[in-house]
C-alpha cells in the first residue's frame, strides 16, 4: 500500500486516541462510562446512533448482497429504515423520560428491574445473560469487519489483521466510556456518510454515468435489475423484518435514554433519519456499480468467489489518490469501531451494574464500578476476538444472527413495557425468555417455513408470551401504576 495512504490512515487513528483519553480525564463514576450522565445533545445522539447501529454492515455486507444479488437486496434496507424511523417516532422520547422516573436507570437491564419493582432480580439476571450471549456474536462480525480490511488493504495474515482491529477499538473504549464512544462515532458517522456518497458518483462517472452503469448491470445479468428476482414472499418478508430488530437494540436504544432533553428527540430524528437514508443509497449504489465495474464492462478486475463484501475497499484502491484512499479506508475502520465500541460499552456495563453490583457488591462505589466495567470491555473483547478466528465467516451471517437475538428478546418487551400498563414481571421475564429460544431454535432446522428470518417467529412469540404471561398475573401494583401514569401524563 501507498505510504500515503498509510500515513493518512495512522493519522485518523490517532485522532480516535486522543478522544479516548480526553474523556478519560471526564470520566468520574459509572453513569459518566455508560450513559455520559444523561447530556448527550441531538445531533451527537443522532449521529451516534446510527454510527453504532450502521457498523461495518453498511460499508461492507451491505455492499457485498447488492454486488451478489442486484436489486432484489433492497427489500433489507427499506425494512431498516421503516423500522428506524418508527424506533426514533414512537420509543425514544418514551424511553428517556420512563428511564429517568425509573429510579434514574442507566441500562436496560436496570430499567426492567426498576420499571416492574422486581426484587428477585430474575429481569435483570436474564436480561443481562442474552446481553452478553448475543453481543459475542455481533461484536465478533465487527472483528470480522476489521479483519477483511487490514487484510484486504495492508496483505496482512487474517489472525494477525484480527487482532490489531481487536486492539485499536479496546483502547479508546476502555479509555473514555460512553461520551468518547459517542464522540468517536459522531465523527466517524460523517466520515461514513461522506464515503457512501463519494464512492458511488465516483465509480458512476468511470463507468461513464447512471445510464450506462444501469445497461452494463443487466449486460452482465438483467435479474440484477429487477427487485422480485428469486424474490419468495418469505425472503421479502424476512428483510423487511429486519426493521423490527430496532426496538430491542441496546447499543442503539441507550442513545435515547442518554439525550440531555426530550426537546431534542426530534432534531436528532431528523438528523439520523437523513444522514441513514442517504448512506444506505450510498450503499446500494456502491454494491450496485460494482456489479457494472468488476464484473462488466468496467475496467477493474473480476471480485473472487467469497470476497463480495470488499466492494468498497477495492473501489478506494483503484478509483482514488493515496490521500482519500487513506480516509476511505478510515471510513471502513469508523464503521466498524462506531459498533464495537458501543457493543462493549453496554456489555461491560451489564457486567458491572447488572452481575458484579446486583449479585455481589451491592454497595459498591461509582469508581469501583467504572474500573468493572473498564475490565469488562478487555474480556469480552478478548471472547469475541477468539469467536472470530474463522476466516470463513460474513459480517452479514453473524450480524443477522445478533440482530434478530436482541430485537426479539427486548423488542416486544420494552415496547409493552413503555405503553401498557397491565405489563407485569413475569410477562417482561416470560416474553424475553420466550423470544430469545425461539430466535435459538428456529435457526437451527433448514427448508420451508424455516426460511423464515428467525427474528419474525421470536418478535411475535415473545410478545405474545409477554401479554398472556402479564394478563395470568397479580396485575401492577399501585406503585408501578403511578409512574405509569406519571409518565403518561408527561407525554400528553
Amino acid at each position: 500500500m501507498d505510504p500515503v495512504t498509510v500515513a493518512t490512515f495512522i493519522f485518523y487513528l490517532v485522532g480516535m486516541f486522543t478522544i479516548g483519553i480526553i474523556f478519560y480525564k471526564l470520566t468520574h463514576n459509572l453513569s459518566d462510562y455508560v450513559l455520559g450522565g444523561r447530556r448527550l445533545g441531538g445531533g451527537v445522539a443522532a449521529l451516534s446512533a446510527g454510527a453504532s447501529d450502521m457498523s461495518s454492515w453498511l460499508i461492507l455486507a451491505l455492499p457485498g448482497a447488492m454486488f451478489i444479488g442486484g436489486m432484489s437486496e433492497i427489500w433489507l434496507p427499506i425494512g431498516l429504515a421503516a423500522g428506524a424511523y418508527l424506533n426514533w417516532q414512537f420509543m425514544a422520547r418514551r424511553l428517556r423520560r420512563y428511564t429517568a422516573y425509573a429510579n434514574d436507570s442507566i441500562t436496560i437491564p436496570d430499567f426492567l428491574e426498576n420499571r416492574f419493582r422486581d426484587r428477585t432480580k430474575l429481569l435483570r439476571m436474564i436480561s443481562a445473560v442474552f446481553i452478553l450471549l448475543f453481543f459475542a456474536f455481533y461484536t465478533s462480525s465487527g472483528l470480522v469487519g476489521g479483519a477483511t480490511l487490514f487484510q484486504g488493504s495492508f496483505g496482512w495474515e487474517y489472525t494477525t489483521a484480527l487482532w490489531v482491529g481487536a486492539a485499536v477499538i479496546i483502547v479508546y473504549t476502555f479509555l473514555g466510556g460512553f461520551l468518547a464512544v459517542s464522540w468517536t462515532d459522531f465523527f466517524q458517522g460523517i466520515l461514513m456518510f461522506l464515503a457512501l456518497i463519494v464512492v458511488p458518483i465516483r465509480a458512476m462517472m468511470e463507468m461513464g454515468g447512471w445510464n450506462e452503469t444501469v445497461q452494463a448491470v443487466g449486460e452482465v445479468d438483467p435479474a440484477h435489475l429487477d427487485v422480485f428476482t428469486g424474490a419468495s414472499a418469505i425472503g421479502i418478508i424476512s428483510l423487511l423484518a429486519w426493521g423490527l430488530g430496532y426496538f430491542g437494540q441496546p447499543h442503539i436504544i441507550t442513545r435515547f435514554m442518554a439525550i440531555k432533553s426530550e426537546d431534542e428527540v426530534p432534531k436528532a430524528r431528523l438528523i439520523g433519519m437523513t444522514w441513514m437514508v442517504l448512506s444506505l443509497f450510498g450503499a446500494i449504489f456502491t454494491g450496485f456499480v460494482g456489479i457494472a465495474y468488476f464484473t462488466g464492462a468496467g475496467p477493474g478486475n473480476p471480485i473472487a468467489e467469497g470476497d463480495h463484501e470488499t466492494v468498497f475497499i477495492l473501489f478506494t484502491q483503484v478509483l482514488f489518490d493515496p490521500w482519500i484512499a487513506g480516509f476511505l479506508l478510515a471510513a471502513i475502520l469508523a464503521a466498524i469501531m462506531s459498533t464495537i465500541d458501543s457493543q462493549l460499552l453496554v456489555s461491560s456495563s451489564a457486567l458491572a451494574e447488572d452481575f458484579y453490583k446486583g449479585f455481589l457488591r451491592p454497595h459498591a462505589t461509582g469508581t469501583e464500578l467504572m474500573w468493572v466495567g473498564r475490565i469488562g470491555v478487555l474480556v469480552i473483547a478478548l471472547i469475541a476476538t477468539f469467536l472470530a478466528y474463522n476466516p470463513d465467516s460474513t459480517v452479514l451471517e453473524l450480524v443477522q444472527y445478533a440482530w434478530a437475538g436482541f430485537g426479539a428478546v427486548f423488542g416486544p418487551v420494552i415496547l409493552l413495557s413503555l405503553f401498557w400498563r397491565r405489563m407485569t414481571m413475569p410477562g417482561a421475564l416470560f416474553g424475553m425468555i420466550a423470544g430469545g429460544l425461539t430466535v435459538i431454535l428456529w435457526a437451527l432446522p433448514e427448508g420451508g417455513i424455516f426460511d423464515l428470518y428467525e427474528l419474525v417467529p421470536g418478535f411475535i412469540m415473545g410478545g405474545l408470551i409477554a401479554i398472556v404471561a402479564s394478563l395470568l398475573s397479580r396485575p401492577p401494583s399501585d406503585e408501578v401504576i403511578a409512574e405509569f401514569e406519571r409518565v403518561e401524563r408527561r407525554e400528553g
